[in-house]
């Protein structure tokens, strides 16, 4: 009978993706697992990939291995289809443990006790901060170099110089906004983890 708990699920399906990403067959997969002296039919595989058959942790390590990731990456995928996107992505946690904050517990980088998520979460605004301010330094320097070029931009639009400033200050612009908003929504969750207490 296949399981339907978010775990279960996360494997079953980042072993289907992350085989066709590597342009394996279920039979190459099994014949490499074999080579390894893990040895898991093709069948088994197909059994796993539909989640109609466990997979064990050595079972794990093997596939992530061949697979060339990693066991995280393996139990912190999140399925495209995935059932119900509001509950936990991985069985027994807290439903709002997020996947970057789900892989970093698995990677022995944090804790998910409430003063360790607390400081994750902390730590991750840090970063978000410098990263958007790294953004907004780059898009000013873009658009000083566009007005420094002044009455020339516009004369010398179609000129390769010019349209690559234009696709800086593009690209700069996505990049701040992008920042922006991870920052605000890393904000709200540290704000929500904190009012938690």
């Amino acid at each position: 009978m296949p399981s339907s708990l978010p775990t279960s699920l996360a494997v079953s399906d980042a072993i289907t993706h992350y085989r066709q990403l590597r342009e394996l067959t279920v039979d190459e997969l099994a014949y490499v697992l074999r080579m390894l002296d893990h040895p898991i039919s093709a069948d088994a595989l197909a059994e796993m990939e539909r989640c109609a058959r466990p997979v064990t942790v050595d079972d794990l390590v093997a596939i992530a291995y061949v697979l060339d990731t990693t066991p995280a990456v393996l139990l912190s995928h999140i399925p495209i289809d995935m059932p119900e996107p509001e509950g936990p992505l991985a069985t027994g946690l807290p439903s709002d443990v997020d996947q970057t904050e789900l892989r970093a517990w698995l990677e022995g980088k944090t804790t998910l006790d409430r003063e360790s998520r607390v400081g994750w979460w902390k730590e991750r605004v840090a970063r978000l901060r410098v990263r958007s301010a790294h953004h907004e330094e780059q898009l000013q320097g873009a658009y000083a170099e566009l007005r420094e070029l002044g009455d020339l931009a516009l004369q010398e639009a179609d000129a390769p110089p010019v349209q690559h400033l234009q696709w800086r200050i593009q690209d700069g612009e996505h990049a701040l906004n992008q920042s922006e908003v991870a920052l605000a929504l890393t904000e709200h969750r540290l704000d929500n983890l904190r009012e938690d207490v």
